[in-house]
């Protein structure tokens, strides 16, 4: 038992070695969307920014204006598709665009019935650029996300400048509560170890993806790939974008940035659970044995090295002879874990004391996981936003 002890913890070290060194730097927040320099933002391509929205009244005064406000030297419109929201959306959406400082720039309109087939989000989105005419970008928007003016110009300037097709940007998320710090940062860091941003932006390599709070897309390029009914089933609709992109030979980029920023509240386990198990099981499309090996692979990574530090500590204080060494390992596997873990930290402005509590958020985010695999065989399937898809309809 010993051996078989020390063989896991070892591996356990050796992988996150590999985890940290050869996943296109995963935990490191880069690259970055900044503002444009002294000089810069010439660019004056046509953009329309396309924003679905379903039950979002209470979000949009805090998002819709910063739309709307973009310092762009070039032609901006905004189409709002109100996907059949219960409360006041498209009434709220409206005043907005009324009062602000550029009125023509908003059109609101109310989507039609969801089709068989597609997700509500992509179908909203759909829409949208129907309407959007033949401008030269899209940038494709939450509602629920807020940008600084001089987003949208940076994001031409980086798809321009770099010969980019799509061009997007992780929202900084809201954090309040507990969980939100213990929660919201791990999100972003298991989403970038799955999406090395760097490798998304590499053209010789497979990997794609995008974060569907900020997008830029050229639109030929989108028409030339099948545009958005390609995906139309798609309930992970932005990396799905980002691979209907890259498999078209389309060149992507995938960054941070602090200005764009969700407004949303998550606050408590509940709702951060909810977000997860929607979409979890959909990611591994649908597959048991590829949930089983996401279980193991995550309790091997995230609960074994501090299992093997607390337990071989208590081991060695008992007097247990070769449980020293692996706490030891143990204890180096989690310090190297959690330090990777603290520049997303400091990205959320959420303090390093978090860092040693990541191997719980990733046991949570294994039950969100099993959470939504259990919601699918019982035939509930992803549900968001009153709607429930089952695994044919992604």
């Amino acid at each position: 038992m010993e051996y078989i002890l020390w063989g896991l913890t070892g591996l356990s070290l050796v992988t996150w070695i590999g985890l940290l060194l050869g996943r296109g730097l995963f935990w490191c927040p880069a690259p970055r969307l900044r503002p444009p320099r002294a000089g810069e933002g010439m660019c004056t391509n046509s953009v329309v920014a396309v924003i679905p929205a379903r039950d979002e009244a209470k979000v949009l005064p805090d998002t819709l204006p910063t739309v709307l406000a973009q310092d762009y030297r070039g032609t901006l419109r905004a189409i709002l598709v109100d996907d059949r929201s219960k409360d006041e959306t498209r009434h709220v959406a409206s005043s907005l665009g009324d009062s602000a400082s550029h009125e023509d720039r908003l059109t609101v309109f109310v989507g039609e019935p969801l089709p068989q087939g597609w997700s509500g989000k992509v179908w909203a989105m759909s829409q949208g650029v129907a309407e959007a005419g033949q401008p030269e970008f899209l940038w494709l928007t939450d509602a629920d996300i807020a940008h600084e003016p001089w987003v949208l110009t940076a994001l031409v300037n980086r798809a321009e400048s770099e010969h980019l097709d799509l061009v997007s940007t992780m929202a900084t998320l809201r954090i309040k509560t507990m969980w939100d710090r213990l929660l919201v940062p791990a999100f972003v860091y298991f989403f970038a170890k799955l999406y090395p941003f760097r490798f998304v932006g590499n053209p010789h390599r497979r990997d794609a993806g995008a974060a569907g709070g900020c997008i830029l897309v050229r639109r030929s390029v989108l028409e030339d790939a099948g545009g958005l009914s390609a995906i139309r089933a798609a309930l992970i609709d932005d990396c799905a974008l980002g691979r209907l992109i890259k498999n078209a030979g389309g060149r992507l980029w995938l960054g941070f940035s602090r200005g764009v920023r969700s407004v949303r509240d998550y606050g408590s386990l509940a709702s951060v659970w909810r977000m997860v198990a929607r979409s979890a099981y959909t990611q591994l499309g649908y597959s048991p044995l590829k949930l089983g090996a996401t279980v193991v692979g995550m309790l091997f990574l995230y609960a074994l090295p501090p299992a093997a530090c607390i337990g071989g500590t208590i081991a060695t204080i008992q007097g247990l002879p070769g449980s020293g060494p692996i706490a030891i390992v143990g204890g180096v596997t989690w310090a190297m874990m959690a330090g990777s873990f603290i520049p997303l930290l400091r990205h959320h402005a959420v303090g390093g004391w978090v860092a040693p509590l990541l191997p719980i958020a990733g046991v949570l985010y294994v039950a969100m996981t099993i959470s939504s695999a259990c919601q699918h065989a019982k035939g509930h399937g992803g549900s968001w936003k009153g709607r429930t898809y089952s695994a044919g309809d992604s």
